[in-house]
């Protein structure tokens, strides 16, 4: 049996704020991980389109102003609707070159009214088909000025040849719980994915490697000054506070052990691509498994709720 899986971590920079633009640019770094015969591309946090940097420079928690609801507005505008298709293009590209894809986006939900948004990590599998939406549980920090928070519906583990994957949004990877729910569900590659930077993933890439005795994936995306378009509401003042960098990248594999298969790459655009070998999971759980072997649940177990929460149901 092939228990080799060949990974491309996306490390790329959105067209801020432009669905349109931004998603054509993740279909084209879906190609090349096709021509590079990968079987699993992923992509950042928020990738589709863009992380809301706007919210730390331009005094995001200010009450009731121009700036906040317009920028707000851009920004649900632009974000996806996978209800109306807006991620059809790239389940069409999945099942076509049989790749999986996990996927951040800022989704905009019918089930939850269609007006609010959330930080989702979706996955299509090698198939073309959607088989997760995790909606991020808890926006960190100034993040809630703009994002909602999610539910446990998207907690899943799925199969990819030897490989059961699951993932986490950014600083949810720091929630031992959650990490526990996809654990328990049999995960042996962990992704996790980041809006940028390695002072996010230097440090809990191995951590989790390590507790798990997983392969983890961190992506993270790109962004500089020069990736603001000109056309964003109020750009001037966004980039009047803005830091030349504002995500550098750090995208990088941990192995079982917590050792690096790939430290963090910083400031390089582009697709980095890793072959792994399911057999050094099962080389490291012989001596902790963190819910098997290693595992009292007569003492200490984990209740989860999957369900999909929504204000009305219609009977």
């Amino acid at each position: 049996m092939n228990t080799t899986l060949k990974i491309a971590m996306a490390q790329i920079a959105p067209v801020w704020l432009d669905k349109k633009a931004t998603l054509a640019k993740i279909e084209n770094s879906i190609k090349n991980a096709v021509a590079e015969s990968c079987e699993l591309v992923v992509f950042g946090e928020a990738l589709l389109p863009g992380y809301p940097f706007w919210l730390a420079l331009t005094g995001g928690a200010e009450w009731n102003t121009e700036v906040n609801k317009k920028l707000h507005a851009h920004y649900v505008n632009n974000s996806i609707c996978i209800e109306k298709g807006e991620l059809d293009s790239v389940c069409k590209l999945a099942k076509e070159h049989k790749i999986a894809i996990y996927l951040g986006i800022m989704e905009r939900p019918t089930d939850r009214g269609g007006h609010s948004i959330y930080a989702s990590l979706v996955y299509i599998d090698q198939h073309g088909e959607i088989k997760s939406v995790h909606r991020k549980l808890q926006p960190t920090y100034d993040e809630r000025l703009t994002w909602s928070p999610g539910d446990g519906h998207g907690l899943k583990v799925h199969s990819l040849k030897s490989f059961t994957v699951g993932g986490l949004n950014c600083w949810e990877n720091w929630m031992p719980l959650p990490r526990t729910a996809l654990y328990g569900q049999g995960e042996n590659l962990h992704i996790a994915v980041w809006p940028g930077s390695d002072h996010n993933t230097k440090d809990i890439t191995r951590f989790i490697a390590r507790e798990s005795r997983s392969y983890v994936v961190s992506v993270s995306s790109l962004m500089s000054k020069s990736d603001f378009p000109k056309d964003t509401p109020f750009i001037d003042k966004i980039l009047k506070n803005a830091p030349n960098t504002l995500a550098n990248g750090g995208s990088c594999i941990a192995g079982p052990d917590g050792e690096w298969v790939v430290e963090p790459v910083l400031n390089k655009e582009g697709l980095i691509i890793q072959t792994i070998d399911f057999n050094r999971v099962l080389e490291e759980r012989q001596n902790f498994d963190v819910v098997g072997h290693y595992s009292r649940p007569d003492v200490t177990k984990l209740t989860v709720n999957t369900e999909r929460q929504t204000t009305v149901e219609i009977k």
